[in-house]
């Protein structure tokens, strides 16, 4: 072999660098590479293994190790070819990912888990629920940390269109692979729907989904998980609070008086489910007008700040107005595209009131403040 050929070791180094799309962790790490061959032109021949057939990522990993591979000195050229990992080496997979947790086990609701999780409430539909969460969830990516979204919401999701997710997630033995989307990985019952199909569960279906998505769903090692819920005070807010007792909620409402009152009941339900309720974020708050400086405040003002205050009295801790995102067409926008507004226009009032609240809770810390501790006075004989 020519003195300056590459060595295996230079390409196995090379590859170590690659990581999977989906889990996020290295090819070589996760037993995926079969075979490696430097030949004495130059040229290298991978053979790289897919969790399965069907693997939708396998145009990019091809490319990654490709970029790799190609960047080690004296290469000349390189040849990937997929395979696909036998019903044994998947299982492998599946028990090294887990990092030998039994299955059924929800990893947020561990006593040594670190994510903070949080359930975007709203009492209605229509207050921007969705948007606010999306656009939450891709401003604390970009602010460095690991992020998933949860669309609890499972008759009325939306999480994948306004994260621009066209594709179902990769299933390895019984573990699903969330897609990703802007550094968020993302799971929603809309991806196991065919076309705009109604989902038709009752209450039992629904819990069940809630803790697949929860328990069965590769998320690693995540700082932030937000549940995008459906409206109101039923099953999955119920079972949130049963599944995760340590999550988390973050009301949301528009200044509408009607809106304020259901969103107060929506609060109001962490005082029968032990939860902590963050804040309060008011989301279409005021139109800035566009020919002047002034808000027009399209439906009236305080809304959110009395909600906030009726919160505090009912808890019995303090739950501050966090935000007032004011209306943007751009928000509207894209969420139908698939581009959170927070990542299209940074420096827009709306992105910066949703990026100072993603700080806020992106960093804060999980400590007793606020929680129950589910502790009962002893009585005295």
């Amino acid at each position: 072999m020519p003195a300056n050929s590459p060595t295996p070791e230079a390409i196995h180094s090379a590859l170590a660098t690659v990581l999977d799309p989906e889990i996020g962790r290295p090819i070589t790490e996760l037993d995926m590479v079969e075979a490696v061959q430097v030949r004495g032109d130059g040229s290298v021949d991978v053979v790289v293994l897919l969790t399965v057939s069907g693997c939708p990522m396998r145009d990019e990993i091809t490319a990654r190790v490709d970029r790799a591979v190609r960047a080690v000195d004296g290469v000349t050229d390189v040849r990937v070819a997929l395979s696909v990992m036998t019903q044994e080496q998947r299982a492998a997979l599946h028990e090294k990912l887990r990092g030998g947790v039994a299955p059924r086990v929800i990893p947020f609701a561990q006593p040594g888990s670190l994510t903070r999780v949080y359930g975007v409430a709203s009492g209605k539909g229509g207050v921007g629920k969705s948007s606010v969460t999306v656009n939450l969830a891709a401003a604390m990516a970009r602010m460095g940390l690991s992020v998933g979204v949860l669309d609890a919401d499972i008759y009325g999701h939306s999480v994948p269109r306004m994260f621009g997710v066209d594709r179902p997630p990769t299933q390895v033995e019984k573990m699903i692979m969330p897609p990703q989307a802007h550094g968020v990985k993302v799971i929603s019952t809309g991806m196991f729907t065919r076309g705009n199909q109604p989902v038709t569960w009752r209450g039992p279906m629904l819990h069940r989904a809630l803790e697949q998505f929860l328990s069965d769903v590769f998320w690693g090692d995540l700082d932030v998980l937000l549940l995008d819920l459906p409206p109101g005070t039923g099953d999955i807010a119920i079972s949130l609070a049963q599944l995760v007792p340590s999550s988390e909620l973050l009301v949301v409402t528009t200044p509408q008086v009607a809106a304020t009152e259901v969103a107060e009941r929506a609060g109001t339900i962490a005082a029968q489910t032990r939860q902590n309720v963050v804040g309060v974020v008011e989301n279409m708050a005021y139109l800035s007008c566009p020919h002047c400086d002034e808000r027009i405040e399209l439906f009236g003002s305080g809304g959110g700040a009395a909600v906030a205050e009726r919160l505090t009295k009912v808890l019995g801790h303090d739950v501050p107005l966090l935000a007032q995102i004011p209306m943007d067409v751009r928000m509207r926008e894209g969420g139908d595209a698939g581009r959170p507004l927070v990542l299209a226009d940074p420096d827009c009032e709306a992105s910066k009131a949703m990026r100072s609240v993603a700080e806020r809770l992106g960093f804060r810390s999980r400590g007793l403040a606020g929680r129950s501790l589910n502790i009962t006075p002893a009585r005295r004989g």
